[in-house]
């Protein structure tokens, strides 16, 4: 057969014909344009396309299905694809490796979700930058107050429009501001990045509110004590089709909070977790357990085993309850089925620990 795999650039691409029968390779150098693309897909027939896990992936990924051409997506951070102790590395390599790899089924590949869910798990990274980027912002603001010999903003009501207000009495535009005041400038400034970091975040939030509204899924997960609709929607965008997941091993493996192993004859040693998958899920997972240890009886019996009876750290026994919680928002998804406390464990100890 005739593999076409694609060596994905920000502008130009090297895409490598691969003939399986006799081993032959041919290359091509292309723009990374929908245009030359679909041009190159339409040039002679392949049985495969093969590109790489990236920013561009999503929408070839697209063109080929509308082609009803067949496409694997690389996972680039799987063991096959490291490069190690090589003298040379470039494009047609890269190209050609894909090519074989996937010649003799040895590619790990990763599934593309539809579009709509690439641009919903977007929208979700990008609330997450802007939150990032307020609470910079908040950080500048107190550290020009803090030179200034004045007392920063603390807790959440110096963030209010009556705080902000208050913060705003000490500003001038920086146009107005003499020598020994320029401080006052900064701040105008500061204060102004920040109120339009809260408008940009109103709105994120608004519309992901409305996108989870109509999601049955995240309405599924908020039945959970201790899980809003921040931490439901992180999961499943992610998760996106449950059943396409095995078991509870291989949810696990795709976030990341799997130990790491070495095993050899005698010697099986266990590390740290894995952190392979999407940083912004597992985040999210440790956040929401420690948000459950309040609410949820069943997080609080597992804290209560994981630190009492087997000596766990409580930052380890937050990353285990969050692997926990993974299990059983995908056994959830996959079965449609509501949050359910384990028989023995009442809604009234809630309140304790």
């Amino acid at each position: 057969m005739t593999i076409l795999a694609i060596d994905l650039g920000k502008y130009n691409s090297v895409a490598c014909y691969y003939d399986s029968a006799n081993q032959s390779s041919r290359f091509r150098t292309l723009r990374t344009t929908p245009a030359e693309m679909q041009h190159l897909l339409l040039r002679e027939p392949v049985t495969l396309v093969v590109i790489e896990a990236g920013s561009s992936s999503g929408w070839i990924a697209d063109l080929c299905a509308s082609l009803n051409i067949t496409v694997a997506v690389a996972n680039t951070s799987g063991e096959t694809w490291k490069w190690k102790n090589v003298k040379r590395k470039t494009d047609k390599d890269d190209a050609c490796k894909l090519a074989k790899l996937a010649a003799m089924g040895e590619l790990s590949t990763v599934p593309m979700p539809p579009k709509s869910i690439r641009e919903w798990k977007r929208l979700i990274h990008f609330r997450k930058r802007l939150v990032g980027e307020r609470v910079r912002a908040q950080n500048r603001i107190r550290a020009v107050l803090v030179s200034e010999g004045l007392p920063a903003p603390m807790g959440s009501r110096a963030w209010t429009e009556l705080g902000l207000a208050g913060l705003a009495l000490l500003a001038r535009p920086l146009s107005d501001c003499e020598s020994g005041q320029l401080w006052r400038g900064e701040l105008h400034l500061l204060l102004e990045r920040y109120q339009a970091l809260v408008s940009h975040l109103t709105l994120v939030e608004s519309k992901l509110d409305a996108l989870a509204s109509g999601d049955a899924r995240v309405a599924l997960l908020e039945t959970i004590p201790g899980v809003g609709t921040r931490t439901a929607e992180v999961i499943v965008s992610h998760l996106n089709d449950a059943k396409r997941f095995r078991s509870a091993d291989e949810v696990s493996a795709y976030a990341g909070v799997v130990p790491q192993q070495y095993q050899s004859g005698t010697t099986d040693r266990r590390g740290r977790c894995t952190r392979r998958g999407p940083a912004l899920l597992r985040s999210a997972l440790v956040e929401a357990a420690w948000c459950c240890l309040r609410y949820n009886p069943w997080a609080q019996e597992h804290w209560k085993r994981l630190t009492g009876t087997n000596g766990v750290s409580r930052k380890k026994a937050a990353v285990a309850l969050g692997r926990k919680l993974l299990v059983r928002c995908w056994g959830m998804l996959k079965n449609g089925q509501r949050w359910k406390n384990p028989e023995g464990l009442s809604v009234a100890k809630a309140s304790s620990g």
